[in-house]
């Protein structure tokens, strides 16, 4: 009887990871890769975020920048995330454990964002490049804005703070626009 049950949570385990497999491929998506909570220290850490600062996370995941963001640091916190999958688990991260931060399901470019304070990404360089040019035309001058990993396209990062592969932490990169 347990091992039945043990096969139906894996094959429904398994349907749900090709569902949101195809879902990624076939809408250029980019996976979930979920930044680990020592770099999401680190990097709101770098921020220097102030209470009541505005904080974006574009592709926000699970919402744990949000979550830190609001609740360490009290800013207003708020996340774009495209894929429904990935939307879901963070809704039910939020409701269980009581996370911070507003969720949002959608393309974060059919928002206005242009009062942001600090923006933070976790992005492929491609994506990277291509959002270095909505960067310079719908973000108020000022605006931080900080990637997880990898460069924004051509945009000359303010500092820098290497990786630290002791504690898999990555390269974390600060643009201020």
């Amino acid at each position: 009887m347990l091992f039945s049950v043990l096969s139906l949570i894996g094959i429904i385990a398994l349907i749900v990871y090709l569902c949101i497999h195809f879902y990624t491929s076939f809408f250029g998506v980019a996976p979930f890769v979920p930044t680990p909570m020592r770099s999401v220290h680190k990097v709101l850490k770098h921020a220097k975020i102030r209470k009541g600062d505005i904080l974006y996370d574009l592709g926000a995941g699970d919402g744990r920048f949000l979550n830190i963001a609001e609740k360490e640091y009290g800013a207003h916190a708020i996340g774009y995330e495209m894929d429904p999958g990935v939307y879901l688990y963070a809704k039910l991260k939020q409701w269980i454990l009581g996370w911070k931060g507003t969720m949002i399901r959608s393309k974060f470019q059919k928002h206005k964002i242009t009062n942001a304070d600090i923006i933070v990404c976790y992005m492929m360089p491609h994506t990277l490049k291509k959002l270095e040019k909505f960067f310079e035309k719908q973000i108020a001058s000022g605006t931080r804005v900080i990637s997880y990993a990898f460069k924004i396209g051509d945009l000359k990062a303010k500092k820098i703070i290497p990786s630290d592969p002791k504690n898999r932490i990555s390269k974390i990169s600060i643009y201020e626009i």
